[in-house]
């Protein structure tokens, strides 16, 4: 349990927020290339990492997609030694007065503070509600002259709290959303090592995803996959969270189904964990899944695609929350689900009408 808390925490330390994953991307590259056969990135800059089956080519391949950018900030202004930032993906904006935070620019990084302005000074229509970003300040101490020299437009602001490590294996810190998910693909890429798989495993970590999905949307179209799974968070069970609407945690993943999850690929997901005796959740989406999935299955002329999902806490806050256990579940459950693939496993994927056209 500690190789994965530790895992989880080396993903979430490295900055790198939509649009700017170089960082992260160098770091997964580093973890996935001894446990693959070719790493490469794509001209939008998400990682494939491709560990071949061992059946006869031309083989089928699954794409398993873990989006690896976070949200955060972004420098917009510099006023009198001050900046102004603005969200980077869905940012709640009740969380950031008094966060501390890290200014990364060229020239080396900078501790900063997110202040607000007293309500008499903001505007009418805020005053004493929620401050948006673009209504805050960020603080670095530093002299006016130095920050305008220092700081330019652009830069990236993230979030410094640190893991926290709380009582029976969970875990809390920024970027759970969704580096805990690109922990769960690095384990099941740990875990075939020991394993014979007939398939080509695409191990996907996608860019922009908190952004527009557009690292899936690319990738998917570029590798033509024969099947997906896209693997992210879900909305757990916690304080306040209408049960109807959450997933519990240290219960093993969530099996969401909803208009681009295909019903098939899904009810093999439920035959492979009732066979293991493996628990698991199910979630209902009725328009999109609001994950990468939602680009993936309509790749080209169309990809079956499944998403699979990790309860989290308190999503899009700095102190986002997921159970390890949680984690090797879901990597134990994929590494299964790939071995047990074979060339007739796209006969059961079959829409009625195929079926009887192949009679």
């Amino acid at each position: 349990m500690e190789d994965i808390k530790q895992l989880i925490k080396d993903l979430v330390a490295v900055p790198s927020l939509s649009g700017y994953e170089d960082n992260v991307r160098e770091h997964i590259t580093k973890l996935w290339e001894p446990l693959t056969d070719e790493c490469h990135t794509s001209k939008l800059g998400s990682l494939h990492a491709l560990k071949k089956g061992t059946g006869e080519e031309p083989r089928p391949s699954i794409l398993i997609a873990t989006h690896m950018d976070a949200i955060g900030l972004m420098v917009t202004a510099v006023k009198d030694g001050l900046l102004r930032v603005t969200g980077i993906g869905g940012i709640d904006h009740r969380t950031l007065p008094g966060l501390t935070v890290t200014v990364h620019t060229q020239s080396g990084d900078l501790p900063g503070l997110v202040v607000m302005p007293p309500a008499h000074a903001l505007p009418p229509d805020i005053g004493s509600n929620t401050v948006p970003a673009d209504q805050l300040w960020v603080d670095t101490g530093l002299p006016a002259r130095q920050v305008e020299k220092q700081v330019q437009l652009g830069d990236i602001v993230t979030y410094t709290l640190k893991p926290l490590d709380m009582g029976s294996d969970y875990i809390s810190a920024p970027a759970l959303d969704n580096r805990s998910s690109v922990a769960v693909l690095t384990e099941t890429l740990k875990i075939l090592q020991k394993r014979l798989h007939s398939w080509d495993v695409w191990a996907v970590a996608t860019v922009q995803e908190e952004v527009g999905l557009k690292g899936a949307e690319t990738s998917s179209f570029d590798l033509r996959p024969t099947i997906g799974v896209v693997v992210d968070v879900t909305f757990a069970t916690g304080p306040g969270a209408p049960a109807h609407e959450a997933i519990d945690m240290d219960k093993g993943p969530s099996y969401d189904f909803g208009p681009s999850t295909h019903p098939k690929l899904h009810q093999a997901f439920i035959d492979l964990a009732d066979s293991l005796e493996m628990s698991y959740n199910r979630y209902a989406y009725s328009r999109g899944s609001g994950t990468d999935a939602d680009k993936l299955q309509i790749a080209a002329e169309g990809i079956p695609t499944m998403v699979v999902s990790l309860p989290l806490r308190y999503m899009h806050t700095p102190v986002e929350m997921v159970q390890t256990r949680d984690v090797l579940r879901i990597a134990r459950l994929l590494a299964a689900f790939i071995e047990q693939l074979d060339d007739k496993f796209m006969d059961t994927l079959q829409w009625d009408d195929e079926s009887e056209d192949a009679k």
